[in-house]
């Protein structure tokens, strides 16, 4: 099902990435999307449209989960005075962080992705990086760049007040963040290295 409502997303989109596949030297548009997307740091200004957020959310619910318990909770912002009130809680429970280093770790996303997990179940965090993955991966199929960020969890977990704001239920705990918007920028592929994967025969 999550192969099939990326093919989908990846059909509509709007954008001449995935139209253009051929001439990226990918045949196949879902490899194309896998092999182009970027994490994007600078966006354009504005949230993404709540329509395109639910298709994606919906790629995103449809990745594989153990014994399909989809043990993860997600929380969408896109109010800038919400986001700003949750920066604001996280930077009271950690005073030992200036206030301009917790706003930069969001590297000012108009939309902010807050995943939370089921520590009940050991495999829990293994599935909100799937989830996470189905995420970025149809949202750039629909021209919208992501970041997957570790640095704001930190920051949150500390701050029962800020999860509270959340509303993430009672025991989930904030295990990954993903900003999300428009890119303004079209930075470059990074190394791969290749060595680290081995047939064992």
């Amino acid at each position: 099902m999550a192969g099939i409502c990326l093919l989908a997303a990846i059909s509509c989109n709007q954008t001449s990435r995935t139209a253009d596949a051929g001439s990226s030297g990918y045949e196949n548009a879902v490899i194309e999307n896998m092999m182009t997307r970027r994490s994007i740091r600078q966006y354009k200004d504005g949230p993404v449209a709540r329509e395109t957020m639910m298709k994606i959310m919906e790629c995103g619910i449809n990745a594989p989960s153990g014994q399909n318990k989809q043990s993860w909770e997600i929380r969408v912002v896109d109010n800038p005075e919400v986001m700003a009130e949750i920066i604001d809680l996280m930077a009271a429970a950690n005073p030992q962080a200036d206030k301009g280093m917790i706003k930069g770790c969001f590297r000012n996303a108009p939309t902010m992705v807050f995943i939370a997990n089921d520590p009940g179940y050991d495999f829990s965090v293994i599935d909100c990086g799937l989830l996470s993955q189905n995420i970025m991966l149809s949202g750039w199929s629909l021209g919208v760049g992501s970041v997957c960020l570790g640095s704001p969890v930190r920051f949150l977990r500390n701050s029962p007040e800020a999860i509270a704001k959340l509303g993430f239920s009672p025991g989930y705990t904030p295990v990954i963040c993903i900003g999300m918007g428009y890119p303004a920028e079209s930075p470059e592929a990074k190394p791969r290295d290749f060595g680290k994967v081995q047939f064992v025969d």
